[in-house]
């Protein structure tokens, strides 16, 4: 980690830049509200050190030549350890405009604060044994939910239902660690046959629970990133019309000139709480105008890394050798076809396309006339989320990080039962045994390197 002192007093601008009715400027650390004194004078005149935790005093905050007031303000002291940062905490609550939530800050840091790192405040509140690095993980993560269901998935682990369940499974394998550490440090209790039993199905037990908390990590990453989902197809097929229609605005440029979509449009939706993160590509023809090719190259980049690509086709018109070449590029990819234009008259092959793609993934509306969006939107979400989509009461995996760690840990796990199982010397099986542990705390920060805290807490703003 950074070499940045506990003992410091740190702050920071906790409110988004710009104009508004309220601005927040956030002090942590032992001294804060020393610091505070130096430049709030309150209407009763009584120090805020002297005032009890969690009260707000109302006065003002004056230059550091004591003289000139800054703004009129609410100022929020909270005494340790009952604080976010398990430090003195003080809040000042000023008026929203940039000027003067700027001018408070430089005052507090001319007063003796130093300005926080990005997710600084977040940081001390684990490395002050609040909250543990999944939690920390997951301020981030509600903070930039996008739909209820992202914000229910980011608060369990806030709560610390990951936390619970992670160190259920390591208590499992201390347990064993433990036994197995008895037996190497008094070789006259061998193990026995009845031992090496007990502990592959202590071994089963914990293989499960892992597996149990690796099951959810789709569900966890589509709740928290979103459905990345690329529209596919040659220009005119109605592509852009599309997301239009998704969004309820006019998002994309539609005319009926080819190629008038050359880069990527990117937008957020909302299909039953679950975030899709829907683009609008450039239509892929052969082309000799440069920007459009370089619009082609990216629209099949996007495709190629996209969770579910929803390829457009003109039933108007027939199957060709570019839409062919489509199907051909998308055919090892999560997909739905769509036939639009279904208000006119059928010219394409459904049996012809069949040869590609299965009938269940093929769908027809028809978006000028605002028909079978619906049916389309189910099913992306049966696609992606089968039965009930609320994750409130759930355990559920929050990122790739935490399902790498789990990964390694079930490895681990598992090369452990072999060793049980060729019955070698008790040393080895706690060494894969100390592994799964170490890859476990990795979740909660227990065993994580000091550089991926580093990078975690980097995500932050400047005022969490």
């Amino acid at each position: 980690m950074k070499a940045t002192s506990l003992d410091d007093v740190i702050v920071a601008i906790s409110t988004p830049a710009g104009s508004g009715g309220i601005g927040i400027v956030r002090m942590s650390g032992n001294g804060s509200i020393d610091i505070a004194d130096k430049v709030f004078k309150g209407v009763k005149g009584v120090k805020l050190k002297d005032k009890k935790s969690h009260t707000v005093s109302y006065g003002n905050i004056y230059d550091i030549d004591g003289k000139t007031i800054v703004d009129e303000v609410l100022v929020t002291v909270m005494k340790a350890p009952n604080t976010y940062t398990k430090d003195d905490v003080v809040e000042v609550n000023c008026h929203g405009g940039p000027v003067v939530v700027k001018k408070i800050l430089e005052v507090l840091l001319n007063s003796g604060a130093r300005l926080a790192e990005a997710g600084e405040f977040t940081k001390r509140a684990f490395l002050n044994g609040r909250i543990d690095l999944s939690q920390a993980e997951a301020v981030i993560d509600v903070i930039n939910s996008k739909t209820d269901m992202s914000r229910q998935s980011a608060v369990g682990r806030l709560e610390g239902r990951l936390k619970e369940a992670v160190h259920s499974i390591r208590d499992k394998l201390l347990d064993m660690i433990a036994s197995i550490e008895v037996a190497i440090d008094y070789p006259e209790h061998d193990i026995e046959e009845e031992t090496y039993n007990n502990m592959y199905k202590a071994s089963e037990e914990v293989l499960v629970d892992i597996e149990k908390l690796l099951s959810t990590a789709d569900r966890g990453k589509i709740a928290q990133e979103g459905i990345e989902t690329v529209i596919l197809g040659k220009p005119n097929v109605g592509k852009s019309s599309l997301l239009n229609r998704f969004l309820e605005e006019d998002r994309a440029i539609v005319t009926d000139i080819p190629g008038t979509t050359r880069d990527t449009v990117e937008e957020f939706m909302n299909i039953d709480g679950i975030p899709v993160k829907i683009v609008d590509t450039a239509g892929i023809r052969e082309t000799g105008d440069i920007v459009e090719k370089m619009g082609v190259s990216k629209s099949k980049d996007y495709a190629k890394k996209a969770d579910l690509v929803l390829m457009m086709l003109d039933s108007s018109r027939q199957l060709d050798n570019e839409d062919i070449e489509i199907l051909e590029f998308i055919k090892d990819k999560k997909s739905i076809i769509i036939l639009n234009k279904s208000d006119l008259d059928s010219k394409l092959s459904k049996e012809k396309l069949m040869e590609y793609v299965k009938e269940d993934d093929i769908i027809s509306l028809s978006v000028k006339e605002n028909k079978g969006i619906n049916e389309l939107t189910d099913r992306i979400k049966d696609m992606f989320m089968s039965g009930d989509v609320n994750i409130s009461d759930e355990v559920v995996i929050g990122n790739v990080r935490h399902k790498n760690s789990l990964y390694s840990a079930k490895e681990s796990i598992k090369k452990a039962m072999m060793t049980i199982e060729t019955r070698m010397p008790e040393d080895f099986i706690s060494m894969d045994l100390q592994d799964a542990l170490k890859y476990l705390g990795e979740i909660t920060g227990e065993s994580v390197d000091e550089e991926i805290i580093d990078r975690i807490f980097s995500r932050f703003c400047l005022g969490k």
